[in-house]
């Protein structure tokens, strides 16, 4: 999903990976016939229009953003140097480890935190959990999202602190703001 939108946009998708490797193609992969390929049973690495390379090798793919968006720990200490890309959009669940994490803002890569990013489950379950409609809960996560984005960015920038410690920062206050309103029982 993330490289349809993002391809309507005008970026291209150079590079994917699953379980059975990776394939990249730095002219761009054509997304539908991907997906088509994947849905089929088949692994992203073995897509005829790129090159296979192993499953891991997506970390040192040469692009501006990279999304890593199925498991956790994908970047980490021992190969976040390979990473190329400027800007990390954490989709998966802690897919950073804490070190690499550091090391990609001191390399000056912006890096979104995973619970930042990656919200659009929650917030569409609370948009449904309250009657709202698919039109309501797409709007409220483009909405939440950027917000909350713009927010971690803004206050990494002017802290010099991570992304994600930023994020935890407003996220700890938001918390503790919501659990004045608990009812002592």
């Amino acid at each position: 999903h993330a490289a349809r939108f993002l391809a309507e946009k005008g970026c291209v998708l150079v590079a994917a990976a699953d379980s059975g490797g990776t394939v990249h193609n730095p002219e761009g992969l054509d997304i539908a016939r991907l997906a088509d390929h994947k849905a089929k049973g088949h692994s992203v690495a073995d897509f005829p229009e790129g090159q296979r390379l192993g499953r891991d090798a997506i970390v040192g793919v040469d692009c501006d953003i990279w999304i890593p968006a199925a498991r956790p720990d994908v970047i980490r200490a021992d190969n976040v140097e390979a990473l190329k890309a400027k800007l990390v959009i954490q989709g998966a669940n802690i897919p950073v480890t804490t070190e690499a994490e550091a090391q990609l803002h001191d390399r000056g890569i912006l890096s979104v935190p995973d619970f930042i990013a990656n919200a659009g489950g929650v917030i569409c379950a609370a948009v449904e959990y309250h009657g709202g409609s698919e039109t309501a809960a797409f709007a409220a996560i483009e909405e939440k999202i950027r917000a909350n984005t713009a927010l971690c960015l803004e206050r990494s920038k002017s802290t010099g602190r991570p992304p994600r410690e930023a994020a935890l920062d407003f996220a700890e206050i938001r918390v503790r703001t919501a659990m004045t309103y608990r009812r002592s029982t």
